[in-house]
Formats: structure tokens, C-alpha cells, sequence
């Protein structure tokens, strides 16, 4: 139970569905209450089966581009270290590669769930690589049925946030959702640390 909350709070922390609130009620902003509820429904799916699918096949994508998960380590320690600073910084959109290009194509679609809410403003190289690196730590298959449930209680918590997304708009406001990133911001920047610092010794001292 400890290690399936300390997972769950960490991929909650990378992914930051508070943090898209703003962009899911610009985008929905105007639409049927009932659209609103699918979108968001859809959204969280395809959160789910997209970081489900990375997380199983983790091993095949380093075998494919010949990658070690030292290497991985590193660099996903490097993006979270930059997605975190992105949070911190209050540039959360601007970092998951929402841009104003990107904005202008997402108010002239129809469907929003799948792009850019579920990828890249949800599931993005921070939570991939997290999850890849989790995969190949944790061996035994009662921590990864663990991370799976992390996983899809992730997916839940961001139907649930953007179910409320225009209520909790309302309360928190821009400051409020900020202040929230900003927190997260700072516990992902210490994941990434923790990441590179772990990829940097084992290629140092050789396998484990």
C-alpha cells in the first residue's frame, strides 16, 4: 500500500491535472454540459490506455533505439527537471507543448480529448519516462499491478478534476491553481534530481 501511494502521489505530482484546468475550460468554454462530461470522460481514457501501453512496452522501446535505462534515468530526469521548472514558473502550457499554434488548431476541433488534452498535456516524456524507468526498477509484477492501479487512480483523479474544472476555476482562480503547480513543480524538479543523480551513479559503477 506504501509504495502504490508513494507511486500515485509522484505520477500525480508529473502529471498535474490541476494544471490543465485552465486550458480544458478555454477549450470547452461554450460547449453542452453533456460534451463537456464526454470530453472529459475520453480525456481520462486516453490518458489511462496511453500510459498503460508505455508502461508495457518500457522494455521494447530501449531494446528498439538501443537505449540503457541509465540512460533513460537521465534523461527523464532532465525533462522532469525541466517540466518542473515549468510549473514553477507558471508556464505549465507553454512547457507540454501547448503553443499558440497548437491553440488555434484545438479551438477549431471538435474533439479535444485525445489532442492536446490526454497527450501532451497530460501524458508527456516526464510521466513515459517515469513510468519506463518504474517498469524496469521493479521487477516483481505485485509492484507493477501496483503502478498499473497508480496508473488508472491517476486517470480517475483527472476525470474527477475535470469534471469540476469550471467549479474549481471559480474558487481557486488563476493564483490558486499557480500555487498549486508551484508545489508540484517543486516535488517533480526533486524526482528529476533523484533521477539523474540514480542514472549518473549506475553508469559509474556499472549494472546493477
Amino acid at each position: 500500500m506504501e509504495f502504490f501511494i508513494a507511486t500515485l502521489f509522484s505520477l500525480f505530482s508529473i502529471v498535474d491535472p490541476p494544471g490543465a484546468i485552465p486550458v480544458y475550460v478555454a477549450l470547452t468554454s461554450g460547449r453542452p454540459l453533456v460534451e463537456r462530461r464526454r470530453i472529459a470522460w475520453q480525456t481520462s481514457l486516453y490518458f489511462m490506455l496511453i500510459l498503460l501501453s508505455f508502461f508495457l512496452a518500457g522494455n521494447y522501446i530501449l531494446s528498439f533505439f538501443g537505449l540503457t535505462i541509465h540512460a533513460l534515468r537521465i534523461a527523464g530526469g532532465i525533462t522532469l527537471l525541466i517540466s518542473g521548472f515549468g510549473l514553477m514558473s507558471g508556464s505549465f502550457a507553454k512547457r507540454r507543448g501547448y503553443d499558440k499554434e497548437v491553440e488555434k488548431q484545438s479551438q477549431e476541433r471538435h474533439d479535444i480529448a485525445f489532442s492536446p488534452m490526454a497527450m501532451p498535456m497530460l501524458s508527456g516524456p516526464g510521466s513515459i519516462s517515469y513510468l519506463i524507468t518504474q517498469y524496469n526498477q521493479h521487477q516483481a509484477w505485485d509492484e507493477r499491478v501496483a503502478i498499473m492501479a497508480a496508473i488508472v487512480a491517476v486517470a480517475l483523479l483527472v476525470w474527477v478534476s475535470l469534471s469540476v474544472a469550471p467549479v474549481l476555476f471559480r474558487v481557486l482562480g488563476t493564483g490558486g491553481l499557480n500555487a498549486i503547480a508551484r508545489i508540484m513543480g517543486f516535488m517533480v524538479i526533486a524526482i528529476g534530481v533523484q533521477f539523474i543523480v540514480q542514472g549518473v551513479v549506475q553508469l559509474v559503477t556499472g549494472p546493477q
